[in-house]
């Protein structure tokens, strides 16, 4: 053991003695350590905000979304417009929408349905207290809570009798209350959206969500919109599929103009399917379901979500693996510059290692003292290292405005590569200065 020391106290004399060398050596490891720790640092916040966007819509999710394209089975997607154009009467072909009852149908057709949440978005004033501002009512069933995952900060969620009967009461997000009771406990008071009055139930837990997961998922923000019931909001608000003395046979609301009106009585419906492997044939087959009931139309979107989010995931990993590749050939080319430096240093210190084994130096001590220069050069660039590639991790945050997410475990790894690396490529400077001949090394000048 003092042999030991004695020969890492001789390294460390040997660094202090050749500074600007040893940090010139060393530069190569920390640019290397660095960029390791910046690359995995952007990949594993790439993958953090895949993972929160998976949280925000649920898993084993299947969107089913009102469209106003619609294709025949005579029509291409590619001249769909065309053949609507051209249509003899100049009007689209009938469809009854996306309605409750295809909700309904989807359940009792489909086994691996586990819940079904059907959603009518109108754009309203709302109103409290002589206060007006421009949201949304949300018309829905208890399961696009679950779904959704949001959770009530107060209050309670719709009973059977608010589904049913279509009562005037609703559950805000926390946006909504924030404007229109700040101060006050909003459970039990009233709110005007558009002409009817409704009474506050509940309350949802703010939700935080970033702009650009909202955009690329198309969600809405939770907290600024009030929901109610879905047969509320087709009883007191607007139901889009019953026909009106204005629009007999929905001659307007087909009509091949930019400005169509919205037939559908829902938006969108959300499924959920309880065996992920059954996502895809579950899709497959709502398609046909939906397709038969809207008399061979389709004026509708499928999206699965997840398995969207899953590939996207598949080629963020393969990102992450080139830049760490690419950020391992910066440590590799360190690795090689430490053992050039080493080699030279061998040459520069011929006489030195002469005079050492003249006093009773084994090879092993030798061995130990330069591989213990090259180790402690690379431990040292490693630490800097590790300080520069947090640093350039958050200033890309910053900067960039990219989610990064610096893990203890890619500093451990930067860090365990740098050792290994001053181990490995100091390991043949070391042999081939313990192999100089001690007689040969006094002689020389």
């Amino acid at each position: 053991m003092q042999r030991i020391i004695f020969n890492f106290l001789l390294a460390i004399e040997g660094i202090n003695a050749n500074k600007l060398r040893s940090f010139l050596t060393a530069l190569g490891i920390i640019f290397g350590v660095a960029a390791v720790i910046s690359m995995l640092a952007i990949g594993s916040g790439a993958k953090q905000a895949i993972l929160d966007q998976m949280k925000l819509i649920g898993t084993n999710n299947i969107v089913i979304s009102a469209s106003q394209n619609i294709i025949s089975d005579d029509e291409d997607a590619e001249d769909a417009e065309d053949s609507e154009d051209n249509n003899e009467d100049g009007k689209r072909p009938f469809s009854p929408g996306l309605t409750l009852e295809d909700a309904k149908a989807l359940t009792r057709v489909l086994p691996t349905i586990e819940k079904v949440s059907p959603e009518i978005v109108l754009s309203t004033n709302i109103i409290q207290d002589a206060k007006l501002v421009k949201g949304r009512v949300i018309g829905i069933n208890n399961d696009f809570f679950e779904l959704n995952r949001l959770a009530l900060e107060r209050g309670q969620f719709f009973h059977d009798v608010h589904l049913t009967k279509g009562q005037s009461v609703c559950i805000i997000g926390k946006n909504i209350q924030a404007r229109f009771f700040s101060e006050d406990n909003p459970i039990g008071k009233s709110i005007k959206c558009g002409n009817t009055w409704l009474r506050i139930i509940g309350v949802l837990e703010r939700r935080a969500a970033s702009k650009e997961s909202m955009e690329n998922l198309g969600i809405r923000d939770v907290n600024s919109d009030v929901y109610v019931p879905v047969t509320t909001a087709l009883l007191r608000f607007k139901n889009r599929a019953k026909i009106t003395a204005q629009d007999i046979s929905r001659g307007r609301g087909r009509s091949g103009n930019n400005n169509q009106e919205n037939y559908h009585q829902l938006d969108r419906v959300v499924v959920r399917v309880n065996d992920s492997k059954a996502m895809q044939a579950s899709a497959e087959v709502i398609a046909r379901v939906l397709k038969r009931r809207h008399l061979d139309l389709v004026d509708f979107e499928i999206e699965v979500p997840e398995l969207l989010l899953e590939q996207e995931q598949k080629t963020q990993d393969t990102f992450n693996l080139v830049l760490a590749v690419i950020a391992g050939i910066s440590l590799l080319v360190g690795g090689i510059g430490i053992m050039n430096i080493m080699l030279a240093s061998v040459l520069e210190r011929i006489k030195e290692i002469g005079v050492r084994r003249s006093l009773g130096a084994t090879q092993n001590d030798i061995i130990l003292q330069f591989l213990f220069e090259a180790v402690f050069i690379s431990l040292i660039g490693g630490l800097i290292g590790v300080l520069l590639g947090v640093t350039a991790a958050e200033l890309i945050a910053r900067s960039a405005d990219i989610p990064t997410v610096v893990s203890g475990w890619s500093i451990l790894l930067s860090f365990g590569v740098a050792a290994t690396i001053g181990l490995v490529f100091g390991l043949f400077p070391a042999q081939k200065a313990a192999k100089q001949d001690p007689i040969k090394a006094l002689r020389t000048d």
